[in-house]
């Protein structure tokens, strides 16, 4: 006769513990159920490009993935040739130079370097300062390596230094790292180089660790060039900006990203890919070195389609008539951040979502996923083209006026 087994061993794991749910992914759930029942869906809400890789990047990573000499193992800190035409980007793009060897380190994609630099340097006890609202992976990185999270409101009401300095005198022991990413993800917010002098002074100040998420480099409009950290004299000394292909040239799927800035923040993170990962595979960083030094009109090409979508929804939401809903054009990223229409703010931003699936077939993000401060506000993914948009609008319009005439 078998013996009757062992009640089943219940495990604890701490730091999932520790995660808040993950609200945004409430409604791409929603919307996936819609989709699967037959419903037209227009996914405004997560952050996903559709625009093609440029053909002669991919031309270059399927010539590459034929050679047998890329099938191998390749470098964790990405290959000689790859650091250097990351050097001539920013050489080029911010007249910053860069050392590749010491200063610059290949990453699959910014979100697994930045996650993966805060798994390295931050341990319990250490406290890291990070804005709200932000993309979730900053403030989510702090919890996952056992830190101690500390959110700042960046809000367009209020003074982020003031909020900063206040947040750093009430906070013991002294913070280890500031988190920052401009143009920012969701709220869109942009800054000039005199904020970046600011920072670094006050990272030098409160002996603070920056690390900058710069993933939307080069999508900005209207005249609007984004600065790098890097370009503070003495950047170096506090700072690790990292860059995402993701975006600029439609290689989000490809995984393609680097971390450049202070030589000993560099060679953290280089190794701990030592010990997690091989790098990209070679066969797509061949491919990086193509994007970065080959034509660079597939760039503004898709800044253009990002700021005729842009366009396309808040003009569209703003023509008067039943239904306007007035937004600021966003001057940069690949998104709109709204506050929720007067008729419906007291439902928050996760009620007025769900509803705006279910009765316009619009999926958005709702703003209190991206912290506290997010409430009260949406946010737009223009990862659709123009006449999806256009359809968008027009669901929009009919679901606000129908709460208008209630």
């Amino acid at each position: 006769m078998n013996e009757p087994l062992p009640p089943r061993p219940r495990h604890d794991f701490n730091k999932l513990n520790r995660l808040p749910p993950y609200i945004l992914a409430e409604v791409t759930d929603l919307a996936r159920a819609a989709r699967r029942r037959g419903e037209d869906i227009i996914d405004l809400g997560m952050g996903n490009p559709d625009l093609a890789t440029p053909d002669h990047v991919v031309e270059k990573i399927v010539e590459a993935a034929r050679n047998p000499r890329n099938h191998r193992y390749s470098s964790s800190q990405g290959i000689p040739n790859l650091r250097a035409a990351i050097t001539e980007w920013y050489a080029r793009r911010h007249d910053v130079t860069v050392d590749p060897d010491t200063e610059a380190v290949a990453v699959i994609g910014a979100k697994e370097g930045l996650s993966h630099f805060v798994l390295m340097t931050i341990g319990p006890g250490d406290v890291v300062m990070v804005p709200d609202p932000a993309y979730p992976i900053h403030q989510y990185s702090v919890i996952i390596a056992g830190g101690d999270l500390r959110t700042v409101p960046l809000t367009e009401d209020s003074d982020f230094f003031a909020n900063l300095e206040q947040a750093v005198s009430r906070t013991w022991p002294r913070p280890k790292m500031l988190i920052l990413s401009f143009p920012a993800n969701p709220t869109t917010h942009v800054v000039d180089l005199a904020f970046f002098e600011r920072v670094v002074s006050f990272a030098r100040t409160h002996g603070l660790m920056v690390l900058h998420d710069f993933a939307y480099a080069e999508i900005a409009f209207d005249g609007y060039r984004p600065p790098s950290i890097l370009e503070v004299p003495g950047a170096k000394d506090v700072a690790v900006e990292f860059v995402s292909l993701s975006k600029s040239h439609s290689m989000a799927g490809w995984r393609v990203g680097f971390a450049c800035g202070n030589p000993e923040m560099v060679h953290a993170l280089k190794r701990i890919k030592s010990y997690l990962d091989y790098g990209m595979p070679q066969a797509i960083q061949i491919g990086a070195i193509a994007a970065l030094r080959g034509p660079q009109d597939c760039v503004e090409e898709n800044v253009e389609v990002y700021k005729e979508r842009r366009d396309a929804l808040v003009e569209g939401l703003a023509q008067p008539g039943p239904g306007a809903w007035e937004i600021a054009k966003p001057q940069a990223t690949m998104f709109v951040w709204a506050p929720l229409p007067e008729s419906c703010r007291e439902w928050g931003s996760l009620e007025f979502s769900k509803r705006l699936l279910k009765e316009a077939g619009v999926a958005v993000s709702p703003g209190i996923g991206f912290g506290e401060s997010g409430e009260g506000f949406v946010r737009f993914a223009l990862v659709e083209n123009k006449h999806r948009i256009r359809q968008a609008v027009r669901g929009i319009r009919r679901f606000i006026k129908a709460l208008e005439e209630e």
